[in-house]
């Protein structure tokens, strides 16, 4: 009767760690990512393939991110491009699209030190402070 409980509890333990170990990170303020982060790369889920970027965002405490893009095929050159952003229920709130009043939602997944994960809209966003 007691092999039975722990073989079927297992289970059950190993998936509540698993769950838990990759619960997302609660944004208290702008505070946690005030400043100049390198976006390096994109993927559309969190352990897929990644494609590089070259791109700046400035989380400026006055609620405006300033992004700095480069265009690795140099058709383009430089970008800039600001927009509004806030801290909401643990969350950051960007402008989709500057001048508009849309907003998308992005989840800190990971928060380690100078490193962190963002879930968008679509797409997983990996940062690094400089």
């Amino acid at each position: 009767m007691i092999k039975k409980r722990t073989v079927l509890l297992l289970p059950l333990t190993a998936i509540f760690f698993a769950l838990s170990a990759h619960a997302d990170v609660f944004l208290k303020d702008n505070t946690d990512i005030l400043g100049k982060w390198k976006v390096y790369a994109e993927a559309g889920k969190l352990d897929g393939e990644q494609k590089k970027l070259i791109v700046e965002w400035d989380f400026k405490s006055d609620g405006t991110l300033e992004t700095k893009s480069t265009d690795g095929g140099g058709r383009t050159k430089e970008m800039n491009i600001t927009i509004k952003y806030s801290v909401v229920d643990g969350k950051i709130q960007k402008q989709e699209i500057p001048g508009r009043d849309k907003f998308e939602s992005c989840k800190v997944v990971e928060k380690d030190g100078s490193a962190m994960t963002l879930k968008c809209k679509y797409l997983y966003y990996f940062l690094a402070k400089l």
